[in-house]
């Protein structure tokens, strides 16, 4: 647990490493964990949520900042992606940056009014 400290510490989610606790919670409450692993270093984690049929949520995808840009986040979100290619409706939701846009862009995914769509959110504080 205290890895997944280090590595949400080191990004600057807050909103996780505030309580420990659920953020331990949410993992073992997640459909899929793909982590990867500099040999004792954890360097970057993927976790999705859902059902694993009809829809997969994409809740969080990190890497550590000094390896950042070396394929890892690329990497990890491939082999999920690749485990729920079956997964009829894949979703997330993130921040606006231009980077994050591109990233998601590269990975061949569109934003939801692509399809003549849009989301809804609530989020509690």
């Amino acid at each position: 647990m205290s890895d997944l400290m280090q590595l949400y510490t080191d990004v600057g989610w807050i909103n996780y490493t505030s309580d420990p606790g659920k953020l331990e919670r949410a993992y073992q409450n997640s459909l899929s964990v793909i982590t990867a692993w500099d040999q004792e270093k954890l360097v970057g984690a993927i976790r999705v949520v859902g059902d694993g049929v009809t829809i997969l949520y994409v809740q969080d995808l990190l890497v550590a900042t000094t390896y950042q840009g070396q394929g890892i986040g690329t990497e990890l979100f491939q082999r999920i992606m690749n485990k729920y290619k079956h997964v009829t409706q894949k979703v997330l939701l993130t921040d606006a940056e231009p980077k994050t846009k591109e990233f998601y862009t590269k990975m061949g995914w569109s934003m939801s009014d692509t399809y003549q769509c849009v989301s809804y959110v609530n989020f509690s504080c």
